[in-house]
């Protein structure tokens, strides 16, 4: 386990990015800087793991200027009360849609029922929403929904790719909430948790146009070889919206987006920035590398920690002896290719891992690295993400386990805990991908 300075120092800056991050804030601003509702109902509708911040800042907004909701649904991953007695609460399932998922698609149908075209609805989007919405499209059924996504999970698609094929077979995805909503006013706030903010991706878009098709779909299915696995169903779906059979998702130009205000107001850069900021102020150098970080999560762990290495070794002995702790800072969302059993753990832990064998191999003293999701959750486990350093691979061996072994299996979480290496937070309130900090501290 890294000692206690350096990961108090990186649980600091990850919380500054956090912070930044919360969505909470953003929303109220966004909704300051936009026309008022005037004299329209408002119905909210709050979708993802920050479904329940969002929501408390809409209704708290409305309070402040002497309004209620009309109505709503909050589904984010738990019951927690309503901000608003007329804010209806119907957790969904994450990262598989489940029984609970589909009770919130079906609730979100309700409501959309309830909106005439003079009323205003805020639909509050955050990740995780592909799933916790996910309910069925007509004449597909439940048990192949959840097939296709367990099979996409595990696939190591990113997450554009993934939505790019659940929105095909989705009751919501694809801009289908915007036409159930037309021609209502609708103003969509989304907080970003795809690489490159790409609205279509975020939540496999809801509320706007997808300028995919079913055949770009087919051949994403087909080269990552999913296509044969696929349930008959899905595969027969898929080829009748090709031969024009089935209708295709909304596209740009329909009349569903034509009363649609969109806001992006969160995305990973910007709680990049408030780390490096922070890690400023505390008298380091800070050096955001990118938020595009993508790939299998252990080849992009072992290429975090030659990053590290490689920086350090490139400044010469004088510059070493004057130079200031420094910290790298990435974001992104890597991805995991599972194989037969699986182990337990989730992205930022396996890279976390990778990148300590790396350290380890290579006399990496002075390096920490913290990968970790800014959910608070990295995969279906209560860890956020690890910390790690040199002397983490070793400690692990002596601890009884084979690290390499928990590596290979895509079972981080035992290897790390073993040595107290995981970095728990709980529930943050946002979600805006992952963040990666190096924390290299200066070489006499």
């Amino acid at each position: 386990m890294p000692t206690s300075a350096p990961t108090q120092l990186l649980s600091d800056l990850y919380w500054a990015a956090v912070r930044a991050a919360q969505p909470g804030p953003a929303l109220i601003a966004a909704l300051k800087s936009g026309e008022p509702p005037s004299g329209r109902r408002v119905f909210i509708l709050a979708l993802g793991k920050a479904a329940f911040t969002m929501a408390r800042a809409a209704t708290d907004f409305l309070s402040d200027i002497g309004l209620e909701p009309a109505g709503g649904v909050i589904v984010g991953t738990t019951r927690d009360p309503a901000p608003h007695p007329r804010l209806q609460v119907q957790p969904g399932n994450h990262p598989n849609p489940g029984p609970d998922s589909f009770a919130a698609a079906d609730a979100i149908g309700a409501l959309t029922a309830q909106v005439r075209a003079e009323d205003e609805v805020w639909v509050l989007l955050s990740g995780g929403a592909s799933s916790l919405t996910a309910g069925p499209l007509e004449g597909v059924s439940p048990s192949d929904l959840q097939q296709l996504y367990g099979l996409l999970l595990g696939s190591g698609l990113d997450i554009a790719a993934m939505n790019q094929i659940r929105k095909r077979f989705s009751r919501w995805g694809g801009g289908r909430l915007a036409a159930a909503l037309a021609p209502a006013r609708v103003r969509y706030f989304v907080v970003s948790d795809v690489i490159g903010d790409d609205l279509p991706s975020i939540g496999s878009g809801p509320c706007v146009p997808d300028p995919t098709t079913a055949t770009q779909a087919r051949s994403l299915l087909t080269t990552s070889g999913l296509w044969p696995r696929l349930p008959s169903a899905l595969r027969g779906r898929i080829e009748a919206a090709e031969r024009g059979e089935l209708p295709e998702t909304p596209k740009p130009g329909d009349p569903a987006f034509e009363n649609m205000e969109v806001r992006l107001i969160v995305s990973n850069r910007l709680a990049l920035e408030a780390a490096a900021a922070e890690a400023r102020l505390r008298g380091l150098d800070a050096l955001i590398l990118g938020a595009d970080l993508a790939g299998e999560a252990s080849e992009v762990g072992t290429r975090i920690a030659e990053a590290a290495l490689n920086y350090r070794r490139a400044t010469s002995p004088a510059q070493r002896e004057m130079h200031k702790n420094t910290v790298m800072i990435w974001g992104g969302e890597t991805t995991i290719t599972l194989g037969p059993n699986p182990g337990p753990g989730g992205r930022a832990q396996e890279l976390a891992l990778a990148a300590a064998r790396t350290l380890g191999a290579r006399n990496g003293r002075g390096i920490t690295i913290l990968a970790a999701g800014t959910d608070g959750r990295d995969g279906p486990t209560d860890a956020a993400g690890a910390f790690v350093d040199a002397e983490t691979w070793e400690a692990i061996r002596k601890a009884g386990r084979d690290p390499e072994r928990d590596l290979a299996t895509h079972g981080p979480y035992p290897a790390l805990d073993a040595v107290g290496a995981l970095f728990k937070t709980g529930s943050t309130g946002t979600n805006v991908m992952d963040v990666v900090l190096a924390l290299l501290e200066r070489q006499a």
